[in-house]
């Protein structure tokens, strides 16, 4: 008799079973992981107080332009900081490790007319080539398409000494988007956005 009970509930129990295994049943598992890892927030990224700030492309060295800089010293990592307007709160912020004794001599110089003019003031503090290299990924002098000279002009998006050489002789340019066709005929695939957010 008691086998005919369990037989029977069986039978009742097999139809539902089979409806929850076709449903997915009530997969606390898949619903707990997902819950558990929601997806990342988007961010972004602001400049200080006071900064003009130029957007860097990405390189295959890095996987996003948006992200702050590493202690590695990542040139695209992050937005370039203009030198004639950004604040030592700004140094301090985007350039890693940045020495506190430098936010003066950083700011005493301004307004600086060419990168060359960055170099000698700041190397007056003997500062090595390597040292100014690496702070420049993170800054730059704003270039004036008629006025800059080549080093200056260098600091644009795939500008090399050719380049920067043939922009000088293209001189005198109408408006600054004329500069702007020009460095995009020499330098094809430039990002001019990142170019336009450096002229002075």
């Amino acid at each position: 008799m008691r086998n005919k009970r369990l037989a029977a509930a069986a039978a009742l129990l097999a139809p539902a079973a089979i409806f929850l295994a076709a449903c997915g049943g009530s997969d606390s598992n898949s619903t707990q992981s997902s819950s558990s890892n929601p997806a990342p927030a988007a961010t972004t990224s602001r400049s200080g107080a006071g900064a003009d700030v130029a957007p860097t492309t990405a390189s295959a060295s890095t996987p996003s332009a948006a992200t702050t800089p590493s202690t590695s010293g990542s040139a695209t990592a992050s937005a370039k900081l203009n030198l004639n307007t950004s604040t030592g709160a700004d140094y301090k912020r985007v350039i890693p490790n940045f020495p506190d004794r430098f936010v003066t001599e950083f700011l005493e110089y301004k307004p600086y007319v060419s990168i060359q003019q960055f170099r000698k003031e700041i190397g007056k503090y003997n500062v090595g080539h390597a040292q100014l290299t690496e702070w420049e990924k993170y800054d730059y002098v704003p270039v004036k398409p008629n006025d800059a000279d080549a080093e200056t002009l260098k600091q644009l998006p795939k500008v090399d000494d050719s380049v920067a050489s043939k922009l000088v002789a293209a001189r005198p340019y109408a408006n600054n988007d004329a500069f702007l066709a020009k460095l995009s005929e020499l330098a094809p695939g430039v990002d001019l956005n990142a170019a336009k957010a450096m002229l002075g």
